[in-house]
């Protein structure tokens, strides 16, 4: 087999300023999606301890549907039905193989999907696995949402209707309308489909997300990552238990996957009982906000932000990749996004609060910010 293709494809990255690679961690902390700074935390460390001295197994030793299915498996999914308010939930490797499972699996021939234009590439990737129509509605636009719906129905489209969106996105840092959606669903028979992989731990109540107002409803599920606030790895699928036992007996992400380690099961489990009690925490995190908003955000022209996430748009691709650079010469782990992670033209820096850091870094980032892009 020639090498050719992927060679000159590689050389066409590079030569558009898109050619990645992975480094080393370095510097202070203004990349990681670990909010809350528990991925260094002592108690879930110790529960996972506690755990290996018990005997609960490293590996899973195959598929939950085998022999991989682990008591720490079923408790976590329990504990997590009960924090979340749901029915039922579903452990899963990670947010993307969730996704995945969800849109591949869920939305049915007939089916009409309609997701925000930046929802995760996850969503991307199972909505082309899907039998069902998919139509993309603008970023955080109720009535673009709607107008897909009706013309839909106009046309003779007659299945259910699945919205799709990221309550708070990853490389805006912008809130979904949940309540407009809801609604819209209401007045639709639509399933909901919520992807909090950055609202859980950080906001609602006990950290449930910025979903929480709609626990438990019967045409609303959420997908709730456990590697980013809560630290640790895998995601949790909430929803009404019909839900669940299709996922379980249809989606061959589930079906077809070695089972996670019991061991992150009970690290998720410790993690959900963590940010229960982390109200300390988000305090904390809200306050490097506003920091943020006043020593980063309003020097620069930007909005304040409303979330944790700071996106400054710098539009060209290398331009971006030459800050970030400069940044993380200067001792700060600030990453350069580039297309396709954000569409063309808006490459960006994306600054991630997190309790890594302390108001004295807010700053001192801040200064050499305004120094970089001078």
């Amino acid at each position: 087999m020639t090498s050719e293709p992927f060679r000159s494809q590689l050389a066409a990255l590079e030569q558009r300023g898109r050619l990645r690679s992975l480094m080393p961690r370095a510097g202070r902390d203004f990349a990681s999606n670990d909010y809350l700074g528990l991925s260094s935390d002592p108690m879930i460390g110790q529960a996972v301890a506690d755990a290996v001295a018990r005997g609960v197994p490293v590996g899973s030793g195959g598929s939950r549907l085998l022999r991989g299915n682990a008591p720490e498996h079923e408790g976590l999914e329990a504990k997590a039905a009960d924090f979340f308010r749901t029915q039922a939930a579903l452990f899963m490797a990670n947010g993307f193989a969730a996704n995945l499972a969800l849109f591949a699996t869920l939305p049915q021939r007939g089916d009409l999907i309609v997701a925000d234009e930046l929802i995760h590439a996850s969503v991307h990737d199972g909505i082309r696995m899907s039998k069902a129509v998919a139509v993309f509605a603008r970023h955080n636009d109720v009535q673009s949402f709607s107008d897909l719906i009706v013309g839909w129905r106009a046309e003779g489209g007659k299945g259910r209707i699945w919205i799709a969106v990221e309550t708070l996105y990853s490389m805006d840092g912008d809130m979904a309308p949940l309540s407009d959606l809801a609604v819209l669903a209401a007045k639709h028979e639509a399933m909901l489909v919520l992807d909090e992989a950055h609202g859980t731990g950080v906001f609602g109540p006990s950290g449930r997300g910025l979903s929480s107002g709609l626990d438990g409803r019967h045409n609303v599920v959420t997908l709730h990552t456990c590697g980013k606030a809560m630290g640790v790895e895998g995601a949790l699928i909430c929803g009404p238990r019909i839900i669940i036992d299709y996922l379980i007996n249809r989606a061959r992400p589930f079906i077809f996957s070695t089972a996670s380690s019991p061991l992150m099961a009970v690290a998720a489990s410790a993690a959900l009982d963590r940010i229960e009690q982390a109200g300390d925490l988000r305090e904390r995190l809200k306050v490097l906000m506003v920091d943020a908003a006043e020593v980063i955000c309003a020097p620069l022209g930007l909005p304040a932000p409303r979330s944790q996430i700071v996106p400054v748009l710098l539009g060209e691709d290398r331009r971006a990749m030459a800050a970030a650079a400069a940044l993380q010469e200067a001792g700060f782990d600030v990453r350069g996004i580039r297309p396709p992670t954000v569409p063309a033209g808006t490459s960006r820096l994306r600054i991630s609060l997190t309790l890594n850091v302390g108001r004295a870094d807010i700053a001192a980032l801040g200064e050499t910010l305004r120094r970089v892009l001078a």
